[in-house]
């Protein structure tokens, strides 16, 4: 092609390319925060600012450091992308992890004194942060000392679990005894999830145990779960519920009982309330539960939860969650913070605890 034809051709299709050209250097699209995004980066900048020097968080405005509450604030940062040691919160992470593995003593047990009679709550919440470290960042953060602990929390939890009686099966608040509750013992399954996600040994027959409460503490005729089996049926305990049930494997993905309760939830989602008690655990348990069960129970679910939690979020310029009575009052800002973010970043999935099988479920 001579010069003058090459010349006329590229004056010919210039306009063509004259819009295209510069796009390639275009720098992308900033996205408007979602509401929810930018309470959960104040909730997590309280939470900077209320941690102790020993790395821990307090129970209550002015309590004592607490273990439980403080794996849940690390689970807060993991579940919002931060992790030990890395990026703006790192430090903050890191700090929060340690403390909780200083905590552990030789027999595997995370409880304070003080703290005697909720052993397995503190047990179920603590190795479930350790597991969930693990899981996201399997080859660094001593990986090797956090997997002997990891497997030192799970024995006491299998040594826990009930054997015998109506409530074989199940978990309660002390390590020894006969009595179990769908509360402590949805803690225990999704500690015993994240270990055996991260390759730990648990043995099969501890969650067909596990199965098989749960599925005493079903009520027929509302579809929904009981706090005990003798007991009523309750908004938080059916969350859990479903939770466990679809955390204890394929066979239970959107079982029958799963998808009556999710239909029980959508009923009554407005009996939960910051004005009534278990506020906080109730959506940190029931986001979880409709996530997994996904499709429109997600879809359905999703607004009234962030309605929920952004009306009682406190100012901008403060930025904590705040329960107003029972043990959201008592446990305190950090507990109830830790709990809304939780609830509010499960769609990110960035907690291994958090994954759903899309194949499966949808």
């Amino acid at each position: 092609m001579n010069g003058p034809l090459r010349i006329a051709i590229l004056l010919l299709f210039a306009p063509a390319f004259a819009g295209v050209a510069p796009s390639f250097a275009a720098d992308p699209p900033t996205r408007t925060k979602e509401p929810f995004e930018d309470a959960v980066d104040r909730g997590l900048s309280y939470l900077v600012r209320s941690q102790n020097r020993d790395g821990s968080w307090s129970a209550g405005r002015g309590g004592t450091s607490d273990p439980a509450v403080s794996a849940l604030a690390v689970m807060a940062f993991l579940s919002s992308g931060h992790i030990p040691g890395e990026g703006p919160h790192g430090e903050v992470v890191e700090k929060g992890v340690r403390y909780v593995m200083s905590v552990q003593t030789a027999a595997g047990t995370f409880t304070p004194a003080q703290k005697g009679p909720m052993e397995m709550y503190y047990q179920g919440i603590c190795t479930l942060m350790l597991a969930e470290v693990v899981g996201m960042m399997p080859d660094r953060f001593e990986a090797d000392k956090l997997r002997t602990q990891l497997v030192r929390a799970i024995r006491v939890i299998l040594a826990a679990q009930r054997e015998l009686g109506e409530d074989r099966g199940g978990w309660r608040y002390a390590i020894s005894g006969n009595d179990a509750d769908i509360s402590v013992t949805g803690w225990q399954i999704m500690a015993l999830r994240a270990a055996k996600n991260v390759g730990c040994d648990i043995p099969p027959e501890a969650i067909e145990r596990a199965v098989g409460y749960f599925r005493n503490c079903f009520d027929p005729l509302s579809g929904g779960y009981r706090y005990q089996r003798s007991q009523a049926v309750t908004v938080p305990c059916t969350g859990a519920a479903i939770l466990s049930l679809e955390l204890c494997g394929s066979r239970y993905h959107r079982s029958p009982e799963a998808i009556r309760a999710g239909g029980y939830l959508l009923r009554r989602e407005n009996q939960l309330s910051p004005s009534r008690n278990y506020f906080f655990y109730g959506v940190y348990y029931t986001s979880q539960a409709m996530f997994q069960l996904g499709d429109n129970y997600w879809k359905s679910y999703r607004e009234s939860l962030h309605e929920m939690l952004l009306r009682s979020v406190a100012p901008r310029e403060v930025g904590f969650w705040l329960g107003r009575t029972g043990d959201d009052a008592f446990y305190g800002p950090a507990y109830c913070t830790s709990m809304a973010i939780l609830s509010l970043t499960v769609e990110y999935r960035l907690l291994p605890i958090y994954q759903r099988d899309e194949g499966e479920k949808e």
